[in-house]
């Protein structure tokens, strides 16, 4: 009996060791990959930290971390996505600072011809499709509708869309050659040479584009380094350097 209970106290001991060991993990919006991984490898020479990021659209990762999924930190596109999570009680902290904003671009191939603007996409598009993010879901596709709304050309252009699972893949979409157009961030235009910036979004279209940062409830401890490291100058001028601006005033403690 003593020997059953010495094997089952180990088990125990073993169990905490490879929970204690998992790397903090980030979860984070899609848009936001290159910027994280650079911020993440200054992290990783400076602390020695084992440290590891998820990507995938925000709704797809707040849906996983509600399941139980094991993220530490959460960074998202847009504060809807922040607020559900807070409402079910995930967050460690109600404020999640914003770190960075972004711009809205129309993009298309190389071989368009400028000018072109969201008002044209009703003639320009003809029997073709628009590549965006999901509308109802993602991010960048509710920010995209936003603005199709406010110009009043959404009902014209929502049977052409061509909806995908992230504004990377929206991006991919048009680079391939399956979508002449596209509504994507600045910052993922600017990692292709396949296409080309037609014409920035008014801001105005839209509610603001913010990336809030959160701890998530049961995070590690040493996830408190990591998530100060995010908010500090060096991580603001990772996110600048990939095109991230600044957020949008009234925005930096989003409740």
């Amino acid at each position: 009996m003593k020997q059953i209970s010495a094997l089952i106290g180990l088990f125990c001991i073993l169990l905490l060791s490879v929970a204690e060991a998992r790397p903090v993990t980030v979860f984070a919006a899609s848009s936001m990959t290159d910027a994280v991984d650079e911020i993440l490898d200054l992290y990783r020479q400076k602390n020695g930290s084992p440290v590891i990021a998820s990507y995938a659209a925000s709704s797809s990762l707040a849906r996983q971390i509600t399941a139980g999924a094991p993220a530490d930190i959460y960074i998202s596109a847009n504060q809807r996505w922040m607020d559900y999570l807070e409402k079910q009680q995930m967050l460690v902290d109600k404020k999640s600072p914003s770190l960075a904003g972004n711009q809205l671009v129309l993009i298309g191939q190389q071989n368009n011809d400028p000018p072109v603007t969201l008002q044209d996409l009703p003639t320009k598009l003809g029997n073709e499709r628009l590549a965006i993010a999901d509308p109802a879901h993602v991010p960048a596709g509710l920010y995209s509708r936003q603005a199709l709304e406010k110009l009043g050309i959404w009902s014209e252009i929502q049977p052409r869309l061509a909806s995908a699972q992230n504004v990377r893949s929206a991006l991919l979409l048009v680079e391939r050659g399956e979508a002449p157009y596209g509504i994507v961030y600045q910052t993922d235009a600017r990692l292709s040479d396949k296409v080309k910036i037609l014409t920035r979004i008014n801001p105005a279209l839209h509610q603001p584009v913010i990336y809030p940062i959160a701890r998530i409830r049961g995070s590690q401890n040493e996830s408190e380094a990591l998530y100060q490291f995010f908010l500090s100058p060096q991580a603001m001028n990772i996110l600048q350097k990939h095109g991230f601006t600044q957020p949008p005033a009234g925005t930096e403690n989003a409740q």
